[in-house]
């Protein structure tokens, strides 16, 4: 989704955790290179999660694992804010997701990918506390996996990011707010049992995205020399190496998206007017390939909006003009499962979006089929009459067999306030989230 609230608009303030004698339930307690406290509050003990992350919980401490260090370091910093009331969550994550014709798969049974997207969960400054709380809310509607971003591009550093630009030289924050901040997420998630999709750059301008590649490396507004360009090419895949390197061994990483919706045409509006849907492909093709080659345990999928490529079709997300061909791209060897957004009204569809996204949802789910690969509807949303909409197109993935769907978006009430919401936002007090967990549970008992 191309958000309407810019980042800078929603930016929260990084809490700074003051010292407590106990730990509260949710705070840290424990790890490897742990050195802050380690006694929890009372009535809580300090549960282990993984060689790097102990945690204070209600209930009996399980046994400290026996297993060697993990090759990838997912180290926590202490927080003592408060998180909004959880429950104790599931056990930590092992094993990583896989594919088997239309079905995900997580050590030999079948996984289903039910949950939202949390764009801001590693941007925002929130406390390890409140990433906690934020993926209770969605461990309590019944959700197994999040969406959420992999990237930040800034010309100005502040707050979280995970790249900055000093004219056409980037440099990879590897710090505490940069990559080991997304340590956090990566923690909190697998602490709630989730598992996390992460997409590594944005087609929009919200969090930097491809088109400061391209003004940075070749001072141009052409958005689509982003996927050209042997020198911005080169410059994301060395961002790529780093990112998805570190986490190669993290199981709590479910996939990587190329993109946040991939087009032509950008923020900027402007583009050398010779892209098409062969260039957006081809440029699939070759990422989706180099991620596998560093990166052997994880999905890769693209991370698009699902637009067809059928010229003189009569509505315009089928029509290929954004240089998107869905079935082509799901084609790829390289590219393990397949993504569709559904925003009927801003795409135009204003007359019934109701009856037609829910004819887009069974075309997806036809591609699905002839494909025999995975596809999820990871982004939809209307803002208006959400709880009748989301019932018929949730029935819809039900009986299209589609493998599963990520709603646009999460939202949480935290000690820092309210997540963000752009019109969207699906809170646990919010009508449709009683429906949302109705519907993970109805998508998990499906065959």
């Amino acid at each position: 989704m191309r958000m309407k609230v810019s980042s800078g608009l929603v930016a929260l303030s990084l809490s700074i955790a003051s010292a407590v004698a106990v730990v509260p339930e949710w705070g840290q307690c424990g790890g490897i290179g742990w050195t802050g406290e380690t006694a929890c509050a009372s009535g809580l003990v300090c549960s282990v999660q993984n060689d790097w992350y102990s945690q204070c919980l209600k209930g009996s401490a399980p046994p400290a694992p026996t297993t060697s260090v993990p090759t990838t370091s997912i180290p926590t910093v202490p927080t003592s804010d408060p998180p909004s009331p959880t429950v104790t969550p599931p056990p930590s994550s092992t094993g990583f997701v896989t594919v088997s014709g239309t079905k995900f798969m997580l050590n030999g049974a079948k996984f289903t990918v039910v949950g939202g997207n949390a764009y801001w969960i590693g941007l925002t400054g929130l406390s390890t506390a409140n990433m906690n709380a934020a993926f209770a809310d969605i461990v309590k509607a019944g959700g197994t996996a999040v969406r959420t971003w992999g990237f930040n591009e800034v010309t100005n550093p502040n707050g979280n990011y995970y790249q900055s630009w000093s004219g056409s030289t980037p440099t990879i924050n590897t710090g505490a707010s940069g990559l080991q901040n997304f340590d956090n997420v990566v923690a909190a998630a697998k602490a709630n049992g989730l598992r996390l999709i992460v997409a590594l750059t944005n087609n929009w301008s919200d969090y930097g995205g491809m088109d400061v590649y391209v003004k940075q490396i070749l001072g141009s507004s052409n958005h689509d020399l982003f996927y050209t360009n042997a020198q911005v090419i080169t410059a994301f895949k060395n961002y790529i190496k780093a990112f998805v390197g570190r986490y190669a061994n993290e199981p709590t990483i479910m996939a990587w998206e190329l993109a946040n919706e991939p087009r032509c045409k950008g923020s900027t509006g402007t583009w050398s007017g010779t892209c098409t849907t062969t260039t957006v492909t081809n440029w699939a093709k070759d990422i989706s390939a180099y991620i596998k080659s560093i990166d052997k345990n994880h999905l890769v999928a693209i991370g698009d909006e699902g637009f067809y490529n059928q010229p003189g079709a009569p509505t315009y997300p089928y029509q290929g003009s954004e240089g998107v061909d869905f079935d082509a791209n799901l084609a790829i060897s390289t590219v393990d499962f397949g993504t569709f957004h559904s925003y009927p009204i801003p795409w135009g569809q204003s007359g019934n979006p109701q009856a037609w996204g829910a004819q887009w949802i069974t075309d997806h789910a036809a591609s699905m089929t002839k494909a025999n690969k995975p596809v999820i509807l990871e982004e939809f949303g209307v803002d208006n009459n959400q709880a009748t909409v989301y019932a018929n197109w949730w029935g819809t993935v039900i009986s299209s067999g589609l493998t599963g769907d990520l709603i646009w978006q999460s939202g949480s009430r935290l000690s820092s306030g309210a997540t963000p919401d752009d019109g969207y936002a699906i809170y646990p007090d919010d009508p449709v989230y009683p429906l949302l967990t109705s519907h993970a549970r109805d998508l998990k008992a499906r065959g």
